[in-house]
């Protein structure tokens, strides 16, 4: 086995290119949302390292080649799907997977598509000031704005920090407003 595609892979990750495909198309099958190479990408090597970026690519490459993913455009996205051959193959191959390994990566999916779309339905404006940045967050549901708040921070660094946090739970921002105001 070469080392230079393990290089960074959790001890516990995917180092054969075939337990690697066979992920790639547990993925795609068990997550409710599109998948985009990036984001397989991003699901494989991002807290746990079940993968090598190299790797993953050549594994999706050969997927595609073969047929057994194809590549759809959905909301002017390319996504990789799979038929229902491939979701029954899958399925039969999955076992073959750690369950740990296949844990992970469902867990990561989920944050990262969650996290996603928190960054579509929501707004995050900065304007940068004399001295300064003012920050605006925009809570919609829907088509209903629930909240627009404009915060001061005086550097990039706090401005990224409000951001992340805003992103990791937009709710807990408008709940903890709304309880603070009718309490």
């Amino acid at each position: 086995m070469n080392n230079t595609f393990i290089e960074g892979v959790d001890p516990d990750g995917l180092k054969d290119i075939n337990a690697i495909k066979c992920m790639i198309c547990y993925l795609i099958k068990s997550v409710n949302e599109p998948l985009t190479k990036r984001l397989i990408n991003d699901i494989l090597q991002d807290d746990y390292s079940l993968a090598n970026y190299f790797e993953v690519n050549q594994a999706i490459s050969e997927l595609l080649k073969s047929g057994v993913v194809h590549m759809d455009i959905v909301d002017g996205e390319e996504v990789l799907t799979i038929d229902e051959k491939t979701t029954a193959t899958t399925a039969y191959f999955e076992k073959s997977l750690p369950r740990t390994v296949r844990e992970k990566a469902i867990n990561c999916a989920v944050r990262l598509l969650t996290r996603s779309r928190r960054e579509r339905e929501n707004e995050i404006i900065v304007e940068k000031l004399d001295k300064g940045y003012n920050v605006t967050f925009t809570l919609y549901d829907v088509d209903t704005e629930f909240m627009k708040l404009t915060i001061y921070v005086s550097d990039m660094l706090q401005v990224e920090a409000v951001k992340e946090n805003f992103l990791n739970d937009p709710t807990k921002l408008y709940s903890g407003i709304i309880s603070s105001l009718t309490v």
